[in-house]
C-alpha cells in the first residue's frame, strides 16, 4: 500500500513502546473528546512446523526473545452482551502483575485489524469496575452488564516476543503457544501477532511478506475471545459473502472453525468461498491468479503452504485496499 492509498490503514500511528495503552482517570486519555487508543495488529495462524522455522528465522535469531508465560481470563455476563458488541474484557497476569484489557470491535480482514483497546494495571484477581464504568463502550451497555460480568473462558499461553524495527517503524512480533479453554472445551493457540507500535501499518504487511518467505502462515481474522466464545458455544457462525473481500473473510474464518471444531464442513466451506473468489468478476487478472494458488495450495489439513501464506497476504493487502470488511 501506498500513502496515497484509501486504505483505513495508511495512516501513520504512534504510541509509546513500554507504556499501557490506556489508564482510565487521566484527566488527557479520559476527556469526552479525547480519541479512543488503537491497536493495530495484523494476526497470522501458523501451521504444526512453523514456530521452530520463525525462531530460526534470520531477522529474529539476531536477538533472543523476551520469554513469557500469560494467564487470561475473559469477563462476560451471563447473556453474552461483549461478546454480542464484538467486545472483548479481560484479565491477565503476567510478571507478577495483573493487567485489566478491554478492546472494541474493530474493522479490517485479511488478518489485519484496528480496534480501540484500553489497558491498566489493576489489583489481584478482580475487576476494577469503576475504571470500567468511565470508558464509554462500557457506559453505553449499562449497569446492569457491569453488575453482571463472570469469568467466561480462559487462555493459558507462553510468548515468546521480539521487537523490531522494519522501515522505521516498530513493530512487535508475538510467536504465541498454548490453549482456550472453556468449560470442558479447549483448542489450540499456535499464532503469530504483530503489533504496530510506532509508524506506519504498511509495514505490518511487508515484514508478513519476509517472514512468509519461509514460514507456513495465514491471516486469521478470529481473536482469542472470539475463538472461545464460539468453542464454549459450540457454534461457529459464518458471514455470507458477495464481495471479493467478503468471499476472502468468509474463507479465512472458515479455517479458523474448522480447526477449532475438527468439522469437515468448515474445510469444504473454506474450499468453496475460495473457489467463489477465484472467479469473482471483481477481481483484475493478477488478483485472480493468487486466488487461484490459495485454491491449490491449502492442504487436506487446512494447513498453509509457505505459497498459500504468501498468496494470502499479497491478496489481502489488495482487497484491504478497497474497504474495511467489520
Amino acid at each position: 500500500m501506498s500513502s496515497s492509498s484509501s486504505s483505513p490503514y495508511s495512516r501513520s500511528f504512534s504510541r509509546p513502546v513500554s507504556s499501557p495503552v490506556s489508564k482510565p482517570g487521566s484527566t488527557t486519555d479520559m476527556r469526552p473528546d479525547a480519541p479512543a487508543p488503537q491497536e493495530i495488529e495484523l494476526k497470522l495462524a501458523l501451521a504444526p512446523d512453523s514456530p521452530a522455522q520463525l525462531m530460526a528465522h534470520p531477522l529474529l535469531v539476531a536477538q533472543a526473545p523476551v520469554k513469557q508465560t500469560l494467564t487470561n481470563s475473559y469477563f462476560d455476563t451471563p447473556d453474552g452482551i461483549l461478546a454480542t458488541e464484538r467486545m472483548a474484557l479481560r484479565l491477565r497476569q503476567v510478571d507478577g502483575i495483573t493487567l485489566q484489557t478491554l478492546k472494541t470491535a474493530g474493522h479490517g480482514g485479511g488478518g489485519l485489524s484496528q480496534r480501540s483497546e484500553w489497558e491498566w494495571e489493576v489489583a489481584p484477581a478482580q475487576l476494577d469496575l469503576p475504571g470500567l464504568a468511565e470508558l464509554a463502550p462500557i457506559r453505553a451497555l449499562g449497569h446492569d452488564a457491569l453488575a453482571n460480568l463472570a469469568v467466561q473462558l480462559r487462555t493459558d499461553f507462553t510468548r515468546r516476543r521480539h521487537e523490531i524495527t522494519h522501515r522505521h517503524s516498530v513493530i512487535e512480533v508475538a510467536l504465541d503457544e498454548g490453549e482456550i479453554l472453556c468449560g470442558q472445551a479447549s483448542a489450540p493457540i499456535r499464532e503469530l501477532e504483530l503489533e504496530l507500535k510506532a509508524g506506519a501499518p504498511e509495514a505490518l504487511w511487508e515484514l508478513a511478506d519476509i517472514l512468509a518467505e519461509t514460514v507456513a502462515l495465514r491471516p486469521s481474522d478470529s481473536s482469542k475471545a472470539a475463538r472461545g466464545n464460539a468453542l464454549g458455544k459450540g457454534h461457529w457462525p459464518l458471514p455470507e459473502a458477495q464481495t471479493p473481500g467478503e468471499w476472502f473473510h468468509r474463507a479465512i474464518l472458515a479455517l479458523d472453525a474448522f480447526h477449532d471444531s475438527s468439522e469437515a464442513n468448515f474445510l469444504h466451506t473454506a474450499h468453496s468461498a475460495l473457489s467463489c473468489l477465484a472467479r469473482h468478476a471483481e477481481l483484475t487478472a493478477s488478483e485472480q491468479l493468487l486466488a487461484q494458488t490459495l485454491c491449490r495450495e491449502l492442504d487436506n489439513d487446512g494447513q498453509p503452504t509457505a505459497a498459500f501464506g504468501q498468496a494470502a497476504l499479497t491478496l489481502a493487502r489488495c482487497l484491504a485496499q478497497r474497504a474495511p470488511l467489520r
